[in-house]
């Protein structure tokens, strides 16, 4: 049933990916409506967040900012379609990096860079960075349900020396990767909800008590690997410009969990500048009731 699937929406999608860039954003600008107004996908759930988030905004202010994130959401349908076959030239001219040098700057020290990240703007054309990069890059992802849509997602990104591996996978990997004196750039999405079995620490995220996602940390310091983060900004539609910060090179150096804070406190700035473009389809805030005692 799977290879069925991905024989019969394949080519849809790979038709799709080959029409121009404003074909495309016109067909998005369509597919909102449906999108927002008659198939509502989890329309509930970005309501609730941003009623959780935002309580002291009206509703009217909060609907703004729903459509807006749903016109943005319709893009990075689009854009992420438009991967399948975009010109390398055309992701540099559409991706760009105000601050690569920063990344450089870490290379020349010879260590291995976890680079934080999170669900925001733009994501999917990160991978273009490779290109101006000496390590080799691996991103931690979720393992798709279809396995030839996975292996996919997988050939996109090899395209540019990306490697994706799965959460239960990294720690191997980039163990033996260490051992072998491989130097690698690791992107992890660092603003995922881990499950309440897995949460090692809470934090004030957007002004409520959350589980915070600690992997990136915790294997920055077991492998002592430099730390960084990129935030993105949607410059207009369909382009993206995106800054590097590096928080340390000796992670053993901070306490526990203060790289953690330090990119969950840069991230809550930067949605609060334009809460449009983050992710709220995703129920990111579903355990703020259920703090342990310990955390409270």
């Amino acid at each position: 049933m799977q290879l069925l699937i991905y024989i019969i929406v394949y080519p849809f999608l790979w038709i799709t990916s080959i029409l121009p860039m404003k074909l495309l954003y016109g067909f998005s600008s369509l597919l909102y409506y449906p999108m927002y107004y008659i198939i509502g996908y989890r329309k509930k759930v970005v309501f609730d967040n941003l009623q959780i988030v935002f309580p002291e905004k009206t509703s009217e202010e909060r609907k703004g900012i729903a459509k807006k994130f749903y016109r943005h959401l319709c893009d990075m349908l689009v854009e992420s379609i438009k991967s399948l076959t975009i010109s390398e030239k055309e992701i540099v001219r559409r991706f760009t990096f105000t601050n690569i040098e920063e990344i450089k700057k870490i290379e020349k020290e010879n260590k291995s860079i976890i680079l934080m990240c999170a669900h925001y703007a733009s994501w999917e054309w990160i991978f273009i960075m490779q290109k101006y990069l000496n390590h080799k890059g691996y991103a931690v992802y979720k393992r798709l349900a279809n396995k030839h849509f996975d292996r996919l997602v997988k050939r996109i990104r090899a395209k540019y020396d990306t490697h994706l591996i799965t959460t239960k996978e990294t720690f191997k990997i980039l163990t033996k990767l260490k051992a072998e004196n491989e130097l690698t750039i690791n992107g992890f999405l660092s603003d995922q909800s881990p499950k309440l079995t897995k949460a090692h620490h809470w934090k004030e995220f957007m002004g409520v008590k959350v589980p915070v996602h600690t992997g990136a940390e915790l294997l920055a310091k077991r492998l002592d690997m430099a730390v960084a983060f990129f935030l993105v900004k949607k410059v207009k539609r369909g382009h993206y410009e995106t800054t590097f910060t590096t928080i340390t090179l000796h992670p053993n150096e901070y306490k526990d969990y203060e790289l953690t804070d330090i990119f969950t406190k840069a991230l809550e700035e930067h949605i609060f500048e334009a809460p449009e473009f983050y992710l709220w389809t995703h129920k990111r805030w579903k355990h703020r009731n259920n703090i342990p005692e310990q955390f409270q």
